[in-house]
């Protein structure tokens, strides 16, 4: 029998295949364990040292960045650091759409 799932506390963890995915690309499908009640799953060392070389690849890795908001006149401004902007192909000048998706969360939409 496998182990009990550290999330739930109830469930079971049984040898499985999940679709891992970073900033909505696909990264492909690995071996992992999930629980039989929660659903929670977990991979395994190796199929994580297979997603992190996936997303190394596709330059994925590295991107997510706390920045501070700043002012700027009567608005405020959020910095986009440059290996982001080099991903995005996000050019100085060019313009974006800014709206709120649910609470606490921005998403800009490029032009």
């Amino acid at each position: 029998m496998g182990e009990k799932c550290p999330v739930c506390g109830k469930g079971v963890l049984n040898p499985t295949r999940v679709r891992e995915e970073m900033f909505g690309v696909d990264l492909g499908t690995y071996d992992a364990e999930a629980c039989d009640r929660c659903g929670e799953s977990f991979l395994t060392g190796e199929s994580m040292d297979r997603v992190e070389a996936r997303a190394k690849a596709l330059g994925l890795w590295g991107l997510a960045a706390k920045v501070k908001v700043g002012r700027s006149g009567n608005s405020l401004v959020v910095r986009i650091p440059s290996p982001l902007a080099r991903y995005l192909k996000i050019k100085n000048g060019q313009e974006v759409l800014v709206a709120p998706d649910k609470e606490k969360r921005l998403v800009l939409e490029l032009a």
